[in-house]
Order: C-alpha cells, then structure tokens, then sequence
C-alpha cells in the first residue's frame, strides 16, 4: 500500500482475473443489514469466482464510490474480515466520490499444475453434482425481512457468503470436466453451463437446504455453492471425502441433446437472477 502500484511474485501455473460490482441497495438492503456485511458480501462474491475455476487467491484491489457521511471504517471491516478469511489480502484500490454506495473488487488468483476449470468442458453421459444444499441465501433475507435476528444461521448465510475454495480445489485436482459457482441460481446457471459445452441435461434432484423453498433452491441465488460435472464422480467424492469436505450430491446427467434440459420430465425455464441495467 502506498505506491501506485502493486508489485507481486510471479503466479504459479495460470492467472485468473475476475471483477465484482456490489451495490448497496441492489445486492445488500441497507434497511436490513449492516454496512459492515456489503463489504464482506464484495469480497466473498469476488473469490468465489476464483473457487468456480479451482483457483486459489493471491490478491485483491478494491475500489469503493460512497456519498459524503458514509462509514468507510464499517464498510472496510466487512472487506478486511472476508479479506482475512479467504487469505486474499488486500494490496490496493481507490475512494471517490458517488451517489449510491459501492465495492468493485478485482481478485487476482492462480491454478497451478493442470489448469482452470472452465464451464465449457462437460461432456454426454457426465454426471452433475454440487457441493451443498440450496436456497439457504434467499431463505436467509425472506427470514431477515420476516424479523429474523442477524446471527440466525440462513441470514449469515445471505449476509455472510463463504466461497468454496477448497471444495473448488478438491475438484480440480479430480479433474472435473466443467464447474462454475452457483451466485445466480442452480435455474439459470445450469443452462449458462450446458450452453457453454453445447450440451444439454436431465436434472433428477434439487437438494433444498432446510427451511428453504424448492424456488428458493431452483432461483434464490447467492448460494455460491459450486456446480460440478464429471466422468467420475467416485474419484471426486473419495478427494472430497481425504480432505474432510461435505460429499458432493449427485443432481443429474449431462446429454448430447442440447435441446434437452429437463427436471421432473419438463423443460426447465431458466429461473434466478438476471442483471439488468
């Protein structure tokens, strides 16, 4: 910090950059949370993308747009504990000036050994997994809105996201043929995978967290859970299970069809989070 750059050590294997707008009143209801969690939020959401491709941080810069009166020192103690957590330090960034309040944030990360992970790699007859149950980030703020305090277990989920960096490790190491993480929704983000590798798919299960809607699962989005397709899903779960990681859950197939993206025998409309300007 100080100078007008930052000067780091050669990355090993491949450098993965990634950028992360989050905004106060879009991505965070500042009627409900506390400053401190956009901070934390811009961060968590900014590695998980490196966890999507197996990566593991090295960095991050921050550039933060507030209006006069804001709590910096709030905001910077959400970006510091993610920051701390994820061991992506903090080596730069801006302040300005702006109406509305928020946090860009661009990670820079690295994969040694055999590479990314990328969505466009799944194949005909590969099975699909993700790391954990779904819905509980919506759940989480439908709780919060209802009056559920800030330390229930589904509000910290939605307030306080965790990047799944070592699952998203674990599974480039079992060499998984695609993986992306799930911030939009297991509804549209399975379709954004299958369009990547031309490919389509039968989706035989939606693991619902508990106290969650199947909508929720389907379209809440915010779970950064990581979505898997392999050939050989025993090898994934038996380096998940060495590392003493959650098993991964078995949610459907990849088909050659890409015409053919079904769940429960119908086409699956393509449900979750949709940024618009």
């Amino acid at each position: 910090m100080g100078d007008d750059a930052a000067v780091l050590a050669p990355v090993v294997g491949e450098t993965l950059i990634s950028t992360d707008i989050t905004v106060l009143g879009v991505h965070l209801d500042p009627a409900l949370f506390p400053l401190e969690d956009l901070g934390f939020k811009a961060v968590a959401s900014a590695v998980s993308d490196l966890a999507a491709m197996g990566g593991r941080p090295r960095a991050a810069v921050v550039a933060v747009t507030s209006p006069p009166g804001t709590d910096l020192e709030e905001l910077h103690r959400g970006i510091a504990d993610a920051a701390s957590m994820t061991e992506c330090p903090i080596v730069g960034g801006d302040l300005t000036r702006g109406s509305d309040v928020s946090v860009a944030v661009t990670v820079l990360g690295e994969t040694p050994g055999r590479g990314s992970v990328l969505r466009s790699g799944a194949r005909p007859g590969d099975t699909i997994l993700v790391t954990g149950p779904l819905g509980r980030s919506a759940a989480g703020l439908r709780r919060r809105r209802a009056g559920a305090p800030l330390d229930d277990p589904l509000v910290v989920a939605h307030r306080r996201p965790w990047p799944r960096l070592a699952e998203g490790i674990a599974a480039r190491h079992a060499g998984v043929n695609a993986m992306m993480d799930l911030s939009d929704g297991l509804g549209l983000d399975l379709h954004r995978l299958a369009h990547a590798s031309r490919v389509g798919f039968r989706l035989t299960d939606v693991p619902v967290a508990e106290d969650a809607t199947l909508e929720e699962a389907l379209g809440g989005g915010e779970d950064y859970e990581l979505l898997m397709v392999t050939s050989d899903p025993d090898r994934l779960k038996a380096i998940f299970y060495s590392r003493g990681l959650r098993t991964p859950i078995d949610i459907g197939v990849v088909v050659r069809d890409v015409a053919h993206r079904t769940w429960r025998d119908k086409y699956l409309e393509p449900t979750g989070w949709q940024h618009q300007l």
